[in-house]
Formats: C-alpha cells, structure tokens, sequence
C-alpha cells in the first residue's frame, strides 16, 4: 500500500517517538512538508494522575516549538487546545480513540480536499498515540507513587531485587507529634485531612527544593536530595526546604487554631551521606527505596526532637558542607549509633 509520507510515518515510526511532544513536532513537520497551510497544532491527551487531568502539547508550525499547558483535576475544563488554537487561525479538531484530541490551525481556511487529509491523520494517529498514551500514563502513575527519579529507574529496567546503587544523598526525615493519640481521640476523616496537609508541607517544600520524597510512613516522610556536584549544594537545598515547610506548619498551625483546632507539631532532621537507592523486598512485591546507616542516623536523629525541645535537627555532617548559620546543642548518643553525633539546629527567627 503506497502511502502519503505523513500516514506512512504515522503507520511505521511515531509509536517510537520519545514523547507525545516529539510526535507533534515531528507530524506538524511532516505535513507541512507534505503541502498543508498549517499555522499550529495541539495535542491533548488524558492523564491518571491524582492533581493532572490532563495534557496539553502546542506546536508552532514558524519556530517548531512545542510547549505544554497543564489541566488540573477538579478545575472548569478548559480546553486549551481548542482555545489557543483558535487565535492562530481556522481550526480543524479530531477526535482520536476515547482519551485524545488531534487539531490544526491553518494560516487560511482549509478547503475540502485538506480536511479530508486531516481526518485521515486523524485516523492513522490513534494506533501510535494509543502507544505513547500507554507510555504516559504509565509514567504519571509510576511519578505519583514512587516520585519522578524512582520511576525513571524502575522505567529503565531496574526491576531485579537488589537493583540499585550507592548514592551520596542529603536526607530529610521528618513525622508529626502525637499522631498515634490523635489517631485514637479523632475521626478517620479528620486524621486524614490533618495528614493531606502536613504532607502538602512537607512533600511541597522537598519538590520546590529539587528533592524527592522516597516514602510516606504512616505519618513519617523520607525524602533525599541527592548530590549531583559539591555536597553543600544538596545539604543547602535540603535547609532551605525545611525551613520552607516549617514556615507553611506555622501558617498551617494558625489556620487551624482559627477553626478551633489543635496545632501539628512535627519533628525533623537533616543528614548527609551515602546510601543504597534500589529494589528491596519479597521476590514479587518491591520498594523502590533507601537503605543503609545514613538513613539510619537521620531517624534517630529525629528521635532526639522531643528530648531536646526543637522541631528540626541537624547532624553535623550537613553543618560541615553549609554556610547557613547553625546552633550547636552538642554531641549526643543515637540508640544504635555506635559513636556521637555532632547536633545542630535552625536559629528560632
């Protein structure tokens, strides 16, 4: 079957295109080479994902750009595709299989003959974007639940029990005060929203800081900030998210003392070190995790911030690698630590 360029392309390549980005550019590329008017394009595809509805790719036929827009679960469907299209030109939308839109802006009307050929873009495109949906829901699910370098690892093959390596990491460990009393003297419903929220803070902090929440352990977060160049960049940016998130608890605590509430005290700790970032488990149920005395130290040193009266707590390894100004409280056995540890905290302000 002899084949126009574009449809051939769609039949034998796209399914292997990087991303649903690439596949735009790339069949906006190849039908304006084929004689089609096109100004724009748009691809909008549907998202599992617990904030992300869905996913919006605009091409510009002038530069070969392609931009993403975002629509968010629970918000007033706006369908940017059609919209941002519509101001570049005469629009041409298809519908492609249940969960994906294809359209085109022309820089004139498109006659007869060339909407023809669009809908049998159309239709030759929902076999590869059918692919490429797959592809990417399977990475938005992967991201939700493992966070986004955990599932990149996982994607490229790291499937094997003992799969993993020695990473150098700043660590934060953080769990909320009371929980376990509070469990108890309060509705579920209740717990979980104070739980939703504490985590908003944590987790939202570690992300705007580069870092990656590995787990959530009942009330407890284990993230990591790993060490890309010089340790101090990681150990910094693991300071600046812990007193991000302390300052959105303050914010939190208020909110909720306002509605007649109690406040979430919380207990965290910073660590740098190395640690074995991989699969472990049972033969076939794994976590893609991190293990080793690193993550160990970080633990017990959380432990200390009730003995010691201080939200957050931070080893002296991290003092070692940062200029940010420090109060020292001492060096301080950890149960299960063989030597001290070198304590240090936030300053009050």
């Amino acid at each position: 079957m002899d084949l126009p360029p574009p449809l051939a392309w769609l039949v034998d390549d796209a399914g292997t295109s990087a991303g649903p980005d690439r596949f735009l550019a790339e069949l906006g590329g190849r039908l304006l080479a084929d004689g089609l008017p096109l100004s724009a394009g748009a691809l909008t595809l549907a998202v599992p994902h617990p904030i992300i509805a869905r996913r919006t790719f605009l091409w510009r036929a002038e530069t070969g750009a392609v931009i993403e827009a975002l629509g968010f679960a629970g918000a007033v469907p706006i369908e940017a595709g059609s919209s941002w299209l519509a101001g570049l030109g005469p629009v041409q939308e298809q519908a492609v299989g249940a969960d994906s839109m294809l359209g085109w802006a022309g820089i004139r009307p498109f006659d007869s003959a060339e909407t023809h050929r669009l809908r049998q873009v159309a239709r030759f495109a929902a076999a590869p974007l059918a692919t490429l949906a797959a592809r990417a829901a399977l990475t938005a699910l992967l991201e939700a639940y493992l966070g986004r370098r955990s599932a990149a690892r996982v994607q490229a093959g790291a499937l094997g029990r003992g799969a993993g390596e020695i990473i150098r990491a700043a660590l934060l460990y953080a769990d909320l005060r009371g929980f376990t009393a509070m469990s108890e003297a309060t509705e579920p419903a209740v717990v979980i929203t104070a739980l939703d929220a504490w985590f908003d803070r944590i987790a939202g902090a570690v992300h705007a800081f580069g870092g990656e929440v590995l787990k959530f352990v009942g009330d407890g977060v284990l993230a990591i900030f790993p060490v890309t160049g010089v340790p101090a960049a990681a150990c910094d940016a693991a300071l600046r998210a812990i007193t991000a998130a302390r300052a959105g608890m303050a914010h939190l605590d208020a909110e909720r003392a306002a509605q007649g509430l109690p406040p979430l005290p919380f207990g965290a700790a910073l660590h740098v070190g190395e640690i074995l970032w991989g699969n472990i488990g049972a033969a076939d149920r794994l976590d893609f995790t991190a293990i080793g005395s690193a993550v160990n130290l970080v633990s017990r040193l959380e432990g200390l911030c009730r003995p010691l009266g201080r939200s957050v707590l931070i080893s002296g390894a991290v003092a070692a690698e940062t200029s940010t100004p420090l109060v020292p409280l001492g060096e301080h056995a950890l149960r299960g630590i063989a030597a001290p540890c070198a304590v240090f905290t936030l300053p009050d302000t």
